[in-house]
């Protein structure tokens, strides 16, 4: 079938009822499968690290070699300022036996008091089966809460409360999430088309693209083992909704137009949708391609996040390109009351009647009287905004990943307190067994390590575990640099197989992991953004004026972030978080400098350089706008999940797409394409050729 066959079939008088009995076939068999979605999830990629990795390594040992150290531990803490007195003594013993029916194996550790007689803590390992885990620490937690005596302070902290608190906090965060989405875009629908109905048309379309994208990666997760957690399934709303009414909103305009030259509305859609196509697969390949690129990542997390975006932007364009022009049409010009577009024979196609035209005739004369001094000023403006990069730390700590207070971040807190800086997480150290007394020395003599226990054997004795007590914070530089030296130290020593893990060993691991996908990923993201721009554009000069421009935009959302995030009280970044939104400002952002360039370059071969810019930065002016205000916002939605790096990532794609919407595509774009003139084409055939007049086209009415 002929590309412009294919563009009539939604189009067409017939052809729009088969593509919507299709999609209600495929809505059928979809919604059952998108709802269960998050029985395919599994959140341990969330915190995994490279199998190569050396903590990863240590992990993997220990657990061979020391068959108990696979279960989590849920550490009960019990503090009071003034000193534990007897009944504090006697209600943690108490404790100590309730415990012992929820750890695994049946027992529980004594009780580690603190130095200076105010704190003890109880370590309790529970099962490796996620429901019963779950169930253990809820008991747990309830068990801490009743009836605890007077001034008595207690929390559960360890990996297992912390991801018990996880879960809670986002207990019904996915329906919160969508709800606050579609409310947010059905808001700023409202307000571009002033239509009491033509907005539910792009907002029902993206919801079913939605379950459809939910369903594909339930599928893909149950039988080809596609890793989904809540990171990537919350983005896939997002994207879904963000990039499907972003597809809808330019195809509604160029609908819009197109009612105004043709009689017939399904001509209308037809042409709409061979203009529009371009534009729209172009952008919708360089989000898909870019989300692929997180496959060259090592960190699972990220590289989980492609494969599950990709789906979604696949859905969004499937969606906005088939089922919404055959509703546009089957309800027909009704849809845009009270501003119907009627028929203007003879309407001369540099004249724009959407909403907002005088606004944008505005902003192209300003463009059009200086442009260079409008593009050198709005990129001093993007630099200046560089500078608050310096307010933003990498690497999140434990204590601030949520939003609010949670009961295994004030565990943590009251060690601190009370024993030395890693009590909590020491560095396990897993060496052979016949070097353990030098590896123990070796240990002993690294400064920022506090103490180093006894060693433990392991069951076949090959293997011991000895740990070592730094003397500052997990999560703090101290604690890495420490971890750092005593890895030197313990490598060093003949036939000791030495290997260091424990919390801290996974952070500084996962700090070398970020860089290394740093490395590869962002090279990769601009290369495939560039040539996918080339062909598209059939330039060299417009292309690599666009990567330019979105790197310094993405290097001003950063630092505009960092003035925001400062003032929000997070600024410390999580590690995952520049990289994911490097991907999402690049791939995301330049689509509205393709929506622009591609009409731009349409125009030029039909009017001239300069006429045609300004002509194609009027009539997209107002759509762009809209759908850039409606992307960010949607990444604004994230801000109501209670994670830090969750509203890390809205906060900083939302000012970028802000800005690419506002100062990149509206000013600085098309000032540097006029200042440059014909060049900008080079060395396509565009940039060598007088613009000639070209014959309307014809009425395509499809069936």
């Amino acid at each position: 079938m002929s590309p412009q066959r294919l563009a009539g079939l939604p189009a067409g008088r017939r052809g729009k009822y088969a593509v919507l009995l299709l999609w209600l076939a495929l809505l059928v068999a979809a919604g059952p499968l998108a709802v269960k979605l998050g029985e395919v999830q599994d959140n341990s990629t969330l915190g995994a690290l490279p199998a190569g990795a050396e903590s990863s390594r240590a992990v993997q040992r220990a657990e061979a070699a020391f068959p108990e150290s696979r279960h989590p531990l849920a550490i009960a803490v019990y503090v009071r300022d003034s000193g534990l007195t007897p009944a504090d003594q006697a209600r943690v013993e108490a404790d100590r036996a309730d415990f012992a029916r929820y750890a695994d194996g049946g027992a529980v550790s004594p009780p580690v008091a603190a130095a200076d007689g105010r704190a003890l803590l109880l370590s309790v390992p529970v099962s490796l089966d996620e429901e019963r885990r779950a169930e253990a620490v809820g008991a747990l937690k309830d068990r801490l809460a009743d009836r605890a005596p007077p001034g008595l302070r207690t929390a559960l902290t360890g990996d297992a409360a912390a991801e018990h608190d996880v879960f809670d906090a986002f207990s019904g965060m996915d329906g919160a999430l969508l709800l606050a989405t579609a409310l947010t875009v059905a808001l700023l629908l409202l307000i571009t088309y002033r239509s009491p109905v033509l907005w539910l048309i792009p907002l029902v379309g993206v919801a079913v693209a939605n379950q459809l994208a939910g369903a594909v990666v339930y599928l893909l997760a149950r039988h080809a083992g596609l890793a989904v957690d809540f990171q990537s399934q919350t983005i896939l709303t997002v994207l879904v909704f963000g990039v499907g009414v972003d597809y809808a909103l330019l195809l509604i305009a160029r609908y819009r137009e197109e009612l105004r030259r043709h009689a017939d509305r399904h001509a209308a859609m037809a042409a709409a949708l061979r203009r529009s196509a371009g534009a729209v697969c172009a952008s919708a390949a360089t989000v898909a391609i870019g989300l692929l690129c997180l496959l060259a990542a090592d960190l699972p997390a990220t590289r989980g996040l492609g494969p599950v975006g990709a789906v979604g932007i696949a859905a969004a364009l499937l969606a906005m390109t088939t089922l919404l022009p055959a509703v546009l049409v089957l309800c027909g010009r009704w849809l845009f009351w009270p501003f119907v577009p009627r028929y203007a024979p003879g309407a001369a196609d540099t004249r724009d009647q959407t909403a907002g035209h005088g606004v944008w005739r505005r902003i192209s004369g300003l463009v059009a009287g200086r442009p260079r001094a409008v593009w050198l000023g709005t990129a001093a403006a993007l630099a200046a905004l560089t500078l608050g990069i310096g307010n933003l730390g990498l690497g999140l700590p434990d204590d601030e990943s949520f939003t609010t207070e949670v009961g295994s971040v004030a565990g943590q807190r009251l060690i601190a307190a009370h024993y030395p800086g890693g009590a909590a997480a020491p560095a396990e150290i897993l060496a052979a067994a016949e070097t353990a007394d030098r590896v123990v020395d070796a240990a002993r003599a690294v400064p920022g390590v506090a103490e180093v226990g006894a060693p433990q054997r392991s069951a076949d004795g090959r293997w011991v575990r000895v740990p070592a007590v730094l003397g500052a914070a997990p999560d703090s530089d101290a604690a890495r640099d420490a971890v750092t030296r005593l890895r030197t130290a313990v490598h060093a020593v003949p036939d000791a197989q030495a290997l260091v893990g424990g919390r801290t060993a996974t952070v500084l691991d996962e700090e070398r992991t970020v860089n290394r996908d740093n490395r590869v990923v962002i090279p990769l993201v601009l290369a495939v953004v560039l040539v996918i721009l080339v062909l598209l554009l059939r330039s060299l000069v417009a292309p690599l004026l666009l990567m330019i421009s979105v790197v310094l935009s993405y290097a001003a959302a950063m630092g505009a972030a960092g003035l925001l995030l400062d003032a929000l009280g997070h600024p410390r970044l999580f590690v995952g978080v520049p990289l994911q939104a490097f991907l999402f400002l690049v791939a995301l952002g330049v689509d509205y400098t393709i929506f622009l360039m591609t009409r731009a370059r349409e125009e030029v071969a039909r009017i001239g350089h300069r006429p045609g810019v300004l002509h194609a930065l009027t009539v997209t002016g107002g759509v762009i706008t809209s759908a850039g205000v409606v992307l960010a916002a949607t990444f604004g939605a994230l801000l109501v999940l209670p994670l830090v790096p969750s509203v890390q990532m809205g906060v900083i794609v939302a000012v970028g797409i802000l800005l690419d919407t506002l100062l990149v595509r509206s000013l600085l774009i098309p000032a540097l394409t006029l200042d440059l003139g014909m060049r900008t084409w080079w060395p396509g055939r565009l940039a060598r050729r007088s613009p000639r007049p070209v014959p309307p086209e014809p009425d395509l009415v499809r069936t």
